[in-house]
């Protein structure tokens, strides 16, 4: 079955609603407007507004309620419009929703799933284009996912909601277009995927960037370079087993990371390679990340900000001529 990754979560949205009548939908234009990015459209008339809810334009408000409606016994899932926005509940996701089952000895559990948008590509300016992942993957208590592929993000969400505790899902702006052919059905929330294999060097990425990581791949091995491509997709926890054992193989690592470098995701990630494969690594770990700007708007800076095919592949050369 073909479908884009933007009609891949509707359809795994509508099968939730469907399977399950504790199953609800909180967010802003979620309803009428149908999701800022078409994601819901639809599903209003389908389900009707007490399970397709609009919500306030107050993040704290929306994600308290979800925090509220999953320790009741239904299974929230809350729409945040961009990672930026969710600053204004960090409040409500890393101080309760991430704590409470800890804090009450098991006793409180909080079923919830929080989607969100992420990155930059699309000149939506440094209010709504950047890359939170680090900071929600930092928090004990909360499941963090960034499905990169057509499949993942239609089959991660099934999974999400059978867990205990809070998962957050970020969706790549960039991705929301792609297609791929798929077969519908839930897939597992844990383990790196490697999307590539090869023996020269491994390139470890996730969400958004691992269609730059792919074509990066291509340009390399026309010059006889066989780049292995990692894609996490769990966040927290990260899979370090399946990144140590290729890069054991491969001797180099390039971390591609839209995030910031300074205390990046690729920072955590190189940090565990070096304690886990130091001996193995035949030249410094790479990282490839956005520059330390806020995103621009115009089209041919925010470009030059993000990681790109061409730093990618220079950082593996250079990790293969060390």
């Amino acid at each position: 079955m073909r479908m884009s990754y933007r009609d891949a979560v509707r359809e795994g949205l509508r099968e939730a609603l469907q399977a399950d009548p504790s199953v609800l939908l909180i967010g802003i234009d979620i309803g009428k407007y149908g999701g800022t990015y078409a994601v819901t459209r639809g599903l209003l008339d389908e389900f009707g507004p007490e399970r397709v809810r609009d919500a306030p334009l107050s993040e704290s408000a929306f994600v308290g309620a979800g925090i509220g409606a999953a320790i009741n016994g239904l299974r929230p899932i809350v729409e945040i419009m961009t990672v930026n926005f969710s600053l204004l509940a960090l409040d409500q996701i890393v101080n309760s929703a991430a704590t409470l089952r800890h804090m009450s000895g098991g006793q409180i559990e909080v079923p919830l799933v929080i989607r969100m948008a992420t990155g930059a590509g699309r000149q939506l300016a440094a209010q709504h284009s950047h890359s939170f992942e680090n900071w929600f993957a930092h928090v004990p208590g909360l499941r963090v996912v960034a499905p990169a592929t057509v499949a993942d993000a239609r089959g991660m969400l099934a999974t999400a909601l059978r867990e205990r505790d809070p998962v957050i899902i970020f969706e790549h702006v960039q991705l929301y277009g792609t297609e791929d052919d798929i077969e519908p059905g839930p897939v597992a929330l844990d383990g790196a995927a490697i999307r590539r294999a090869g023996n020269d060097a491994t390139i470890i990425t996730y969400g958004g960037s691992l269609p730059r990581a792919l074509a990066a791949a291509n340009a390399l091995a026309a010059e006889n370079i066989a780049a292995e491509v990692i894609d996490l997709r769990s966040l927290r926890p990260l899979d370090t087993d399946t990144l140590v054992a290729s890069v054991t193989r491969t001797h180099r690592a390039v971390i591609v990371d839209e995030g910031w470098r300074t205390g990046s995701l690729a920072g955590e990630i190189a940090a565990q390679l070096g304690e886990r494969a130091f001996w193995d690594l035949d030249a410094p770990i790479g990282r490839v990340c956005t520059a330390e700007v806020p995103i621009p708007y115009a089209k041919h800076l925010e470009l030059a900000a993000l990681p790109s095919v061409e730093a990618i592949v220079a950082a593996v050369k250079e990790a293969c001529h060390a």
